[in-house]
């Protein structure tokens, strides 16, 4: 993304409604883990920092972030410590396994989703859990995802795949964001056909943000529980494939 796109994110993560709500729906799935008490969370392109306090509350937090305004910004918080790298090659903190990975709408912008998902995979711990979540249907493709440098949107059954074929085996897979759905799906369409849309940034009115917040953030109570068949966006959680991994250091020694 563009410089500018992370100032206006770093402005609004704090108050707009998807970004309140998302965080709420992850934190939900996170207590659900039972993390151990000094777990160690990886946020893997932690962007200006939105989520870092909330990841906080579960154990030791590491960032990396390739941008460095954006990581700037979340330096600047001073929770966790924060270093520049990318996917799939130039991972910080060679000595650091981690009991969670999360990656938070970054598999889209990544050219190589495979061979990323495969080195996040040697930074788990045996017993660690990936969490990621990504936009879904390519059908809903928009001039925001355009703005916001997307490759691509996922179907869940793709994204299974994606993640079984780099190693891991996946525990639970979801759509989410699905109360808005019709109403979103509506608006991107009609944008579509006028050529309108792009920053999906700005706040709406106060009113009009906390009901958003209610409505998306009301999904929190289901999300891990049950798999919603359509939504904006998917939810996976993976762990990875023990036999898979062991297999594979057999024939590199062989």
């Amino acid at each position: 993304m563009e410089s500018q796109m992370y100032q206006e994110m770093m402005e609004v993560e704090d108050k707009h409604w998807w970004f309140v709500a998302r965080r709420s729906i992850i934190e939900q799935v996170i207590r659900n883990l039972n993390l151990p008490a000094d777990a160690e969370i990886f946020e893997a392109g932690c962007g200006t920092g939105g989520n870092l306090a909330m990841l906080s509350h579960h154990g030791r937090v590491y960032g990396m972030e390739l941008n460095e305004t954006a990581r700037n910004f979340a330096s600047d918080l001073q929770i966790g410590e924060i270093q520049p790298g990318f996917l799939p090659d130039n991972i910080p903190f060679p000595d650091q396994n981690f009991d969670l990975i999360v990656l938070l709408d970054v598999l889209e912008h990544l050219e190589e989703d495979t061979a990323s998902l495969q080195a996040l995979s040697r930074k788990l711990k045996p017993s660690g859990w990936l969490l990621i979540t990504v936009p879904a249907y390519p059908w809903l493709w928009s001039k925001h995802d355009e703005l916001l440098h997307h490759k691509r949107r996922y179907l869940l059954n793709n994204l299974r795949q994606i993640v079984g074929n780099a190693g891991y085996n996946v525990d639970f897979a979801s759509h989410f964001n699905f109360v808005l759905f019709p109403l979103i799906a509506v608006v991107i369409l009609v944008q579509r056909l006028f050529n309108k849309g792009g920053n999906e940034q700005n706040i709406p009115a106060r009113l009009i943000n906390q009901i958003l917040t209610f409505l998306f953030g009301i999904e929190r109570h289901l999300i891990g529980r049950l798999s919603i068949p359509f939504g904006v966006s998917l939810l996976l959680l993976a762990q990875r494939n023990q036999l898979a991994q062991e297999a594979k250091a057999i024939a590199v020694c062989t």
